[in-house]
Order: structure tokens, then sequence, then C-alpha cells
């Protein structure tokens, strides 16, 4: 059930221009602040926020344990009741902390507003983890075809902090999973996008176990990206020898292994093959500029 009550502080900072209570202004039809039972108001089908920090809940339940919810919550009118549309964490907080009402404004909105005010309301907060910011930038994009400017103009963030952030959504799962979890961070994230292959993956859950530094994650790929490049070569030059060798027998010679150890597999289907090729063995090479020697 909700109750009408007193405009409460900090509105103006979730619905701009519309309710001032330091100006005296009377709230427009259906923006008064009432108070509304928890157990009526249902969770928020587009909070972009999935991860909510148990110790800060803890806090901030206590917090309104002394002070009571400061800040309204947004909410929209269903046939059960309430649907929050902003301030998920405070109802958390206010149910943690025993309250049986929290204040509210409810405003009826349509399915495509509400996820607009969601989304918008937490980016301004900033205190998304990286992976849930840039699934909502994301999202202003594709259902709203928002372009990175007019998002950055909306949340005071710049171009460029968009697009770092969406190219976040480039990284395989379980890494995106360990910057959701804040085991590594947004600099972490851009070393990582540098890397390609399954080596991206390797190094990334190294530097969350271990706790890297970005210099370490830089350094570390660096270490890798030489071994990889001498691998490289390495499996050039071998390749060539393996060409010649196939040349000199004349049947398909394999090399296993790398330039520091391995074997030579020289197959053969016949007592006759077998004693043409051990010939070839027994023999110097003729010289032939085109054969590697081996």
């Amino acid at each position: 059930m909700a109750k009408p009550r007193g405009l409460g502080r900090g509105l103006a900072s979730l619905i701009p221009d519309r309710v001032g209570e330091s100006q005296g202004e009377v709230p427009p039809p259906g923006e008064a602040v009432v108070d509304v039972d928890v157990e009526a108001i249902r969770p928020n089908r587009f909070q972009p926020r999935r991860v909510f920090n148990d110790a800060e809940l803890s806090e901030l339940a206590e917090s309104v344990r002394v002070h009571g919810v400061i800040q309204p919550v947004l909410l929209r009118p269903i046939p059960s009741g309430y649907e929050l549309v902003a301030g998920e964490r405070r109802v958390r907080a206010a149910k943690l902390a025993g309250l049986k009402t929290v204040p509210a404004v409810i405003r009826p909105m349509e399915d495509r507003e509400a996820l607009e005010v969601a989304l918008i309301e937490n980016l301004q907060r900033s205190d998304l983890n990286p992976i849930e910011e840039s699934e909502a930038y994301r999202r202003l994009i594709d259902e709203f075809h928002w372009t990175q400017e007019e998002i950055g103009a909306r949340v005071g963030k710049s171009r460029s902090h968009i697009a770092n952030y969406l190219r976040l959504l480039q990284l395989e799962e379980d890494i995106r999973d360990l910057l959701a979890r804040q085991l590594l961070t947004v600099a972490h994230a851009k070393v990582l996008l540098s890397i390609e292959g399954p080596r991206r993956r390797t190094l990334a859950e190294r530097c969350a176990q271990e706790g890297w530094t970005v210099r370490q994650l830089e350094m570390a790929a660096k270490r890798q990206d030489a071994v990889v490049k001498k691998a490289e070569r390495d499996d050039v030059h071998l390749r060539q020898v393996e060409a010649g060798l196939r040349r000199r027998f004349g049947t398909k010679v394999t090399l296993r292994g790398d330039s520091q150890k391995g074997r030579i597999e020289i197959p053969y289907r016949s007592l006759e093959e077998l004693e043409r090729l051990l010939a070839i063995l027994n023999r110097d090479p003729e010289p032939d500029p085109d054969h590697f020697v081996v």
C-alpha cells in the first residue's frame, strides 16, 4: 500500500528538473513521494546490475536503520503491485534493515522507458562492474539506436570511454567473468585485447590467479610473443629441411619435434624400397644446391 509523504531529498538527482524540494516546487501529478510496502515491490526486469556486493549492502542497511531511506526509489505500477525501475540497492538494504516501507515516486512507464531509465540511472552512478557497464552501453545502442556521443552526453563519459568499454565485449566469456568479478581491471583487459589466440585466456587466468599488475601482464605477453615468433621461425626452417629430405629420398619424410630435439620418420612399403633408402643413407649425397644439408 502507498501512503503519501513529504518530498525526499535527493530525488532531483534521479528525476532532474522535475521535482526539487529546495526550490519549494509542487511535484507534478503522479510524482508525489509516497511510502510503499517493500513486499509490494517486484524486481526490475531491466536491471543491468547482476552483482551486488554483500559488504556494501550491509553498510547501506546499517545507514538505513539509522537514517532511513533518504532518496526515494522509482517505481511503475503493475497489476500485482509495483515494479522497481531505479533504486534496487536501496530496496535490498531496506529489507535487510527490517523496514516495512520505502519512500517512492510512482510513475506509469512503458517497457522501453523503464529500460532506458534503469540503464541511465545505473550508468550515472558509476558503480556497475566493467562488464555490466559495457552491456548497458550495448543495449542503449542496439535497442535505442543511440550513438556513442549521445550516450557519453547522457552519462558524462567521453566517446573514447564508451568505445573502450564496448571493446570489452569482444573478450571470451571466461575473461569477461574475471572482469565482472573484478579480478581483472579494464587496464588489464586493454592489454589482453592486443593478444590473439588461446594464449590470451591462459595469460588472463594467470594474471587473475597471481594478482599481476598491468606491467607484469605486459611483460608476460612480450615474453610469450618472443617464444611464439621463435617457434614460428623454427617451424619454417624445419619445413624447408623436411622438403629437402623428401626430394632426396623420394618419399614422404616427416620431421617431428623442434630445432632442439625430435625425430625423422622415413616410411617404406616394401623390402625393395627399404633397400633403396638404405643405399641412399649409406652414400654421401650428391651436391645439389636445391637440397638442404641435414
